[in-house]
């Protein structure tokens, strides 16, 4: 029995040597490399080399925006306790507030006394929709945080989670917090650093690379800012970029991107992300014993995102912009009632389109700001009543007025309710229905004493007759003149490459149930549809859709496509990635006569009508259409359609001022644009000849427009 049993227990400790031979060779040999690769994996610290985004470039290849080198703080998890890296965090706040540099930090808290800051994203007019989302999607909501805390409470519960000493004074631990909870924010872990703060300046570099022992697991890394070349122009444009945040995070991760990566937020930027963006290349060591570092396999060279070109003339963009500015100035200093002269005039927008091809060639929103100011300014743009960073030129919607009359006339006379040739006898007021009358303009402002007499299509544009104007839109009806606004891309989306256009919106039926409670389409009454001929009632559109539709206009009833970008290149060969073509997205069937008509309307408007003053003597023929709309408070909306030359168009402009009094006064911006655009000498001096100094009479002609409601 014995030796029974040590033959057993031989063999059961062959099993096991065997076991474990076949084990070790399974380990080492059949599965070496993938053991290896993982514990090389975990050893492994991957340095991201961020790869720089592509340029901006304007239409003959003046770059806008282009990239610099600069420094960013990283924090590394290096196995330190919540003491230690509170400690660490606390001294390089220290360093960055020394150096007036700014960190990340995103904790909707203010520093004592303690307040929620949340922004009112989803503009209800308060702030508790983005409160109870942020508790919702909180880690530690329901255990160390409650929804019923208040600001300090959640201050005090973090230095709790963080174990924040209280040693740090109140303004110290609510920094180290709001570093934290981004850190947490940003994923931060072993293998995922946490870039604290960005372009920092070298003092920064230089003290914490002097005092590297006091700075456990901090590293600078080299990475690529933003570079506005022309700072302040095409702003609205080009766009902003900014650290992605967790809902993009969640969307775009499978595409490579992490939580401490930048993304395009608005304007070019924005669109053209997946373009701009270059491909990050990657860099390793390996952690041994003693902190000893060793150089793991050759890292991965960034590729820098391809180069996109607009369609822009950032040569006429600096003008659109400077006379705006300088034009609004002017009418808000020379203004008397604050209400109705034009001294609440503080915003408007001009657009340039080439009317062959659909090109923007300029693009301007005002007030404006600087994009390489953006952070430091930041609560005062927001603060800023007049909302500078509101691109007004395609998100903007603004009632027409009389420049919508070209429009009217076109489709009256193509829908077979009004012939190029016919005569209509203003008679001053408008009696077809007993219940609504409303008044041409001249008869109201003549106190009932004058008329526009008889007037033919051409005559009524330029005289922006309402009395015409009530008539022919009767005899349509408002369908008509809705299906003739879609054709000239009024209400409609343009195509231009910026999320944030607006749609706006032509009277209609529909579009009035839609903004107003208890209202069925039924309730659309004629004068409704008369207010709508003259470019009042519903119809809202925005500046880059007025000026498409007067290059249709000009072009005879070709609507393009509007585009904002030209090309896109690659970065490595400069190859074509894209190119924009001219795209049709309407070919208008009009009449010669009616096109001719309408256009020598716009003609006298400028030659004789209301924006002759400022047009006195101009060297090159133009055709337009001033507008005056009225609005809920203040001063009346200035607005101006035109294109030029007359006889062979070029380029198309629309140009709208908040408040700006009279459509006359827009057409200031727009004489600028053409003197800058075909090469007149003194574009901006015309603004001081043509601006009228306060208590000077104002010329009978540019006020022919004012479209009066009952």
């Amino acid at each position: 029995m014995p030796k029974a049993r040590i033959v057993i227990l031989k063999v059961i400790m062959v099993i096991m040597l065997a076991a474990i031979a076949w084990k070790l060779f399974d380990l080492q040999i059949i599965k070496g490399d993938q053991y290896l690769e993982v514990a090389t994996e975990r050893l492994t610290t991957n340095v991201t080399e961020k790869a720089p985004r592509g340029e901006i470039l304007d239409r003959y290849g003046v770059p806008l925006v282009t990239n610099k080198v600069g420094y960013s703080v990283v924090l590394q998890q290096a196995g330190q306790s919540d003491e230690e890296l509170n400690a660490v965090i606390k001294r390089l706040i220290d360093v960055l507030y020394s150096e007036g540099c700014a960190y990340n930090d995103t904790l909707p808290i203010t520093y004592e006394p303690y307040e929620f800051s949340f922004t009112d994203e989803d503009g209800d007019g308060s702030t508790e929709n983005e409160k109870a989302a942020w508790f919702d999607n909180n880690e530690y909501t329901d255990d160390e945080i409650t929804r019923d805390m208040s600001a300090a409470d959640v201050v005090n519960a973090y230095k709790q989670i963080y174990e924040v000493s209280d040693i740090y004074d109140e303004a110290d631990a609510r920094r180290i917090d709001g570093i934290r909870y981004e850190a947490e924010e940003r994923g931060f872990s072993q293998i995922s650093p946490f870039v604290l703060a960005d372009d920092v300046n070298v003092n920064v570099v230089a003290k914490i690379k002097e005092h590297s022992n006091d700075f456990k697991g901090v590293s600078i890394s080299n990475t690529y800012m933003r570079e506005y070349e022309k700072p302040g122009l095409a702003t609205h444009i080009l766009g902003r970029i900014g650290r992605i945040s967790q809902e993009e995070y969640n969307e775009l991760s499978d595409e490579g991107y992490g939580l401490n990566d930048t993304i395009g937020k608005q304007g070019i930027e924005k669109w053209g992300e997946q373009y701009l963006r270059g491909v990050d290349g990657t860099s390793g060591t390996v952690k041994r014993v003693g902190d000893d570092e060793v150089s793991v396999a050759d890292g991965i060279d960034p590729i820098p995102g391809n180069s996109i070109t607009l369609t822009i003339d950032s040569r006429l963009q600096e003008v659109a912009e400077q006379s705006l500015g300088t034009n609004i100035e002017a009418i808000r200093n020379s203004g008397g009632r604050a209400d109705k002269d034009g001294g609440d005039c503080d915003a408007g927008a001009a657009v340039v389109i080439d009317i062959k091809t659909g090109d923007t060639l300029a693009l301007a929103s005002y007030p404006s700001y600087d994009m390489s100011r953006f952070d430091e300014d930041y609560q005062s743009l927001l603060e800023n009543t007049a909302q500078p960073m509101w691109n007004r030129a395609v998100s903007g919607l603004y009632s027409p007025g009389s420049t919508f009359k070209p429009l009217v006339a076109i489709a009256a006379m193509e829908s077979g309710n009004l012939s190029p040739n016919e005569i209509i006898v203003d008679e001053g007021i408008y009696t077809v229905y007993e219940d609504y009358q409303p008044t041409c303009w001249i008869w109201s402002e003549s106190n009932m004493t004058q008329t526009h007499g008889p007037l033919d299509v051409s005559g009524a544009i330029e005289n922006s007759c309402n009395y015409f104007f009530y008539e022919v839109g009767n005899r349509m009806g408002i369908s008509v003149i809705d299906e003739y606004a879609a054709m000239f891309g009024l209400g409609e989306y343009t195509g231009i490459e910026l999320g944030e256009e607006s749609k706006g919106a032509a009277a209609s039926p529909e579009y009035k149930k839609s903004i107003i409670k208890n209202v069925t389409s039924q309730d659309w009454y004629d004068g409704d549809t008369l207010q709508a001929a003259i470019g009042q009632s519903y119809s809202l559109f925005t500046p880059v859709q007025l000026a498409n539709y007067a290059a249709t206009i000009a072009n005879g009833g070709t609507h393009y496509k509007v585009n904002l970008v030209k090309n896109i290149r690659s970065s490595v060969d400069g190859s074509l990635i894209k190119e924009t073509v001219p795209e049709v997205r309407d070919s208008i069937e009009l009449d010669a006569d009616v096109i001719t008509a309408v256009k020598n309307g716009m003609r006298r408007v400028v030659d004789e009508g209301s924006a002759s003053a400022v047009f006195t003597d101009y060297a090159i023929p133009i055709g337009g259409k001033t507008g005056t709309a009225q609005v809920g408070e203040g001063s009346n909306n200035a607005v101006f359609i035109a294109y030029a030359p007359f006889d062979d168009p070029q380029i198309a402009v629309s140009v709208v001022l908040e408040h700006g009094v009279r459509g006359a006064n827009a057409a200031n911006v727009a004489r600028d644009i053409f003197d800058c655009y075909f090469g007149n000498t003194g574009a901006l001096a015309q603004v001081q000849a043509t601006a009228q100094p306060e208590g000077t009479p104002q010329p009978t002609q540019e006020v022919q427009d004012s479209e009066l409601l009952p």
